[in-house]
């Protein structure tokens, strides 16, 4: 057929210089979030595969330590969503970020209790 095949990375290049020229337009604030999300996330991965080598004993405080890691950055991620400039939201970024700050609490007072 008439198809030329291109190399398997080449898509893979146009997709990271896409999103890297993209990513350039987004805010300061947005971009922190952004940050926050990712070490939240890397911690859950270390803390998993920390508990792979050496074991997860406690296993109630290897859990709650999962959940925060995870739970952080899910409500980091939504607080990203609605304080974002494309989104058609009825809350201001201040309500937002007080739904954040309640939300958060929440999260580490059932994580502090499931410690427990």
């Amino acid at each position: 057929m008439g198809q030329t095949s291109r190399p398997l990375g080449f898509p893979l290049q146009e997709i990271i210089s896409t999103f890297a020229t993209k990513y350039k337009a987004v805010p300061p604030r947005l971009r922190v979030l952004d940050i926050f999300a990712c070490c939240a996330l890397a911690t859950a991965i270390l803390q998993f595969i920390y508990s792979l080598i050496v074991g997860s004993f406690p296993f109630n405080a290897f859990l709650s330590g999962i959940f925060c890691c995870a739970g952080t950055a899910v409500l980091t991620i939504c607080l990203r969503l609605q304080i974002s400039e494309g989104q058609t939201s009825s809350k201001t970024p201040e309500r937002a970020f007080v739904d954040y700050v309640l939300a958060m609490s929440t999260l580490f007072l059932a994580v502090w209790c499931y410690i427990g």
